[in-house]
Parts: structure tokens; C-alpha cells; sequence
């Protein structure tokens, strides 16, 4: 993720490549990050900066966030997932400007969706800061933290409902006689289409769906059949369960 949001942010012209150095402390991945982004300064440790964007595991966080000196501590911008703005905020020390986003796959193409929420001493300006370093990879929304976690069981985990949807579908396609090639291009154009459709915003999915929907005629049928299957009701089973993930997984990492 954190090459997804340099290739972005560089792609949008958010910063100057000479100003965005990038740290990796194996070797080799070093060499191979200077090949990806030659004009950019890649580093074996951290140097100063007016920004510092965290962009590693859970459970490293706390260790990075201790070998960071004070000249890195003006902003910090943090995508670890489950990693709050309190731990951050402690594990820093200080009075640090703290920004946690939750972004998620797409915006490997530049069509994510992430979620910010500031720390106590984040300020306006650094929201603002993130909002725009951030929309070069997809959406932002500004929430209040305590939504954080129903947000990471939407649109953090959200993707992979979607593919579970696409793979179902390739094959039940599959199942009807259809080569797994044809099924794979009829599903994702179908998915991609649909999407773009919500995406345009003119209508709500319940009227997109009564659209498509005619009484008596084939969606009817199919759609009575998910209905049948209870799958709206899966669907929120899903997320609640993601949500209580999310809340775990930030009460394990940070237990101080």
C-alpha cells in the first residue's frame, strides 16, 4: 500500500519526487525501490522532515514510532490498520499532529476510498494536509474516530465482498455451461459497469435495482432466489463481524 500511495501521490503531482523520500531499511529492497522511483530519495533510515507518512504492519508501529526523533514528529499521517490516534499519540510522545486513515485496495489504481480521522493536537490544516496527499489515490471522507471501525468492516474490508460476490458468480456461470474465461470477462464488466453506475450517485442503488428488476422476468427471479438465501442478512453478519475484528485488533495492539 505504501508504494500504491507514492506511485499516486507523485502521479498527482502532490509532491516533488526529490522531496519524498522513501525508507526501507533491507538492502535490496532498497535497490529495487530506486529503480521504481528513481528521482525520489531512498533511505536506510529516517531523516528529517516537515511530514512523516507511517505506512508498515500493526505490529511494528510501536517499535518505528521509537526510533523516531522529534524532527519527524511535526505530522505523522499513519494507514496501519487497527493502529489508533491515542496509541500513536503515546507511543511518540509529546504533543504530536496525528492523522489515521483507513484507505483500502483500490487505491492500488487510484480508486480507493479511506477515511481520515484526526488525534487531539491535529489541527484543520494537517486534516486538510491528508485530505489532499490521500485523494491522489481515490475518495477521502473526514470521520470521527469512533466510526473507524465500522468504516475498516465497509470499505477497508469491503473489496474482498465484492470479489467473494465475483468469484460466486464465475462459478455459478461456470456451472451453466459457460468457459471460466467468458464467465471471468461477463462478471467483471458486469461488477465494473454496475459500480460506475452507483458511482455516478443520480440514483440510489434500491431504485438502480427496481430498474433492472422487471415483475415477473428473470432478474425477478434471481433476485427472489438471494433474497431466499437470506443475503442481506449475511451481509450484515459480515460487516458486524469485521467490525468487531477491527475493535479487537486495536484494543491487542495497544494494551498500555
Amino acid at each position: 500500500m505504501g508504494q500504491a500511495l507514492a506511485h499516486g501521490i507523485l502521479s498527482a503531482n502532490a509532491l516533488k519526487p526529490e522531496s519524498l523520500g522513501i525508507v526501507e531499511v533491507f538492502e535490496p529492497l532498497r535497490a529495487e525501490l530506486g529503480k521504481e522511483f528513481p528521482d525520489c530519495q531512498i533511505l536506510a533510515r529516517p531523516q528529517p522532515a516537515s511530514s512523516t507518512l507511517i505506512a508498515v504492519k500493526p505490529d511494528s508501529v510501536e517499535k518505528l514510532a521509537g526510533t523516531l526523533g522529534e524532527d519527524h514528529k511535526h505530522r505523522v499521517l499513519s494507514i496501519a490498520a487497527g493502529v489508533s490516534t491515542a496509541a500513536l499519540e503515546v507511543w511518540l510522545g509529546g504533543r504530536p499532529s496525528v492523522i489515521r486513515a483507513m484507505p483500502n485496495t483500490p487505491a492500488m489504481l487510484g480508486h480507493g476510498m479511506t477515511a481520515l480521522c484526526g488525534g487531539r493536537y491535529a489541527s484543520a490544516d494537517d486534516i486538510q494536509w491528508a485530505k489532499s496527499l490521500m485523494s491522489a489515490v481515490g475518495k477521502v471522507v473526514v470521520v470521527k474516530e469512533v466510526q473507524i471501525d465500522a468504516i475498516t468492516a465497509v470499505s477497508g474490508s469491503g473489496p474482498a465482498y465484492v470479489f467473494l460476490v465475483a468469484e460466486a458468480m464465475i462459478e455459478a456461470a461456470v456451472s451453466e455451461g459457460l468457459g471460466w474465461d467468458l464467465a471471468r470477462e461477463l462478471v467483471t464488466q458486469t461488477i465494473y459497469g454496475a459500480g460506475a453506475m452507483l458511482s455516478d450517485g443520480s440514483q440510489s442503488p434500491t431504485i438502480l435495482r427496481q430498474n433492472v428488476t422487471s415483475p415477473g422476468g428473470t432478474t425477478a427471479a434471481g433476485v427472489g432466489a438471494l433474497e431466499g438465501a437470506a443475503v442481506r442478512a449475511a451481509f450484515a453478519r459480515a460487516i458486524a463481524k469485521a467490525r468487531e475484528r477491527s475493535a479487537e485488533i486495536t484494543a491487542e495492539l495497544f494494551k498500555h
